[in-house]
This record gives C-alpha cells, structure tokens and sequence, in this order.
C-alpha cells in the first residue's frame, strides 16, 4: 500500500506550492507520486466542482453542498486515489474529507460527525496517513486569494465563515493530533517547507 497524504488549511494558505516541493521530496525518494484536488481530479469530480464554486450559485443549500464534495470525491476516490494507493504510490491531496468536516461541519453547522458519516461510504476503506494542517489567520489568506484571482463561491462567503473555518481546523487537530500536524503558515515558504519536510521524514 502506498501513503496517502493532504494538506488542509484556510483559503490562500499556500497549499498548492507546497505541494510542489512535496511532490519533488517524494520523487527524489525514489516514490510514484500522484497530486490531486478536491473538488475536482477527474472529468466528473470537475464539473461537480464547478457547480460548487460557481458565484450564480449563491444561494445552494448546506446539505446539497455537502453532498456534492462527497459524491466528487468518491468519484476521485474511485477513479485516482484507491488505485494509486493499491499501486504502492504516494497520493497527496490538495484538501480532502476535513475540509468537509471543517466547512460544511463546522463553518456550515451541519455537524463533523454527519459529514464524516456521509462520506465514509465514497471513501470506500480509504483512510488518511498524515494531515498537514497550515494554520493562517483567514485575513491573511482571503488578502492573498483576492491579490491571485476573481473570488469564487465559497471564498465569497463573509469574514465569520471564514473565522469558523480557521478556528474550525484548529479544532479538528486537536481532536486528531495523531495524524494531523499543526504548521505555523505565517513564515516564509522556505521555512514551512522545511517544516512540512521534517514531519514527513519523521513518517517514513
């Protein structure tokens, strides 16, 4: 079996170039690696993905928004994740089922236990070896993503939204401090790089 690893975090927290050097650690390793996103990573998982953040969508249910991150990513746990993962390869995740439990859970008041519950039948047996969470104030990370590009739906959402999901991490890694670690996402790349690459050395 291969590692399965996501990075979660506010919005603008700096997850995609992470990644990247992410991407690059592993391969020098000597590992198969295989990025992905959610919402999105395959033809279905992205057109579900574009009803979601689409801004004519404004005023989509809590349960519906629920229930399109799971369906997306049971289809990318279907199509990409479990077979990379059978594979032997390393699978990291830019966002997984915590942004679930975080923005429909927690932000949304939909409940983390009932997002989990929903989602457990897509993952079909998949299960998370590590979490990197990047801890962001949600000022810092919404100032970045509106300097990058027009805003989308879910970064539309109001500055108390977007305080729940931060705080809403926080949470969960306390609630799960053996596979999610806590990386201060206020110092320079360089420096949460090394950060993010001491842990994973630790891991393996």
């Amino acid at each position: 079996m291969g590692f399965l690893i996501s990075l979660e975090g506010p919005d603008g927290c700096g997850k995609s170039t992470q990644i990247g050097y992410m991407k690059d650690f592993f391969a020098n390793e000597g590992y198969e690696v295989v990025v992905a996103r959610e919402p999105g990573g395959t033809k279905i998982s992205e057109k579900i993905r574009d009803i979601l953040l689409d801004t004519d969508n404004m005023d989509m249910d809590y349960r519906a928004e629920m229930f399109l991150y799971a369906a997306a990513r049971a289809q990318l746990v279907h199509e990409v994740i479990k077979p990379a993962l059978d594979a032997g390869k390393v699978v990291i995740m830019d966002r997984f089922v915590d942004s679930s439990a975080v923005y429909q859970g927690i932000a949304r008041g939909l409940g983390v236990d009932t997002v989990y519950e929903i989602n457990d039948i897509g993952l079909n047996g998949v299960a998370i070896d590590l979490t990197i969470h990047l801890d962001l104030p949600p000022d810092v990370g919404l100032s970045r993503k509106k300097s990058q590009h027009e805003m989308d739906r879910m970064e539309l959402n109001g500055d108390d939204f977007h305080s729940k999901v931060a705080e809403g991490y926080r949470e969960l890694a306390a609630k799960f401090p053996e596979r999610i670690v806590t990386i201060d996402a206020t110092k320079s790349v360089e420096e949460v790089r090394d950060d993010i690459l001491e842990v994973i050395k630790r891991m393996l």
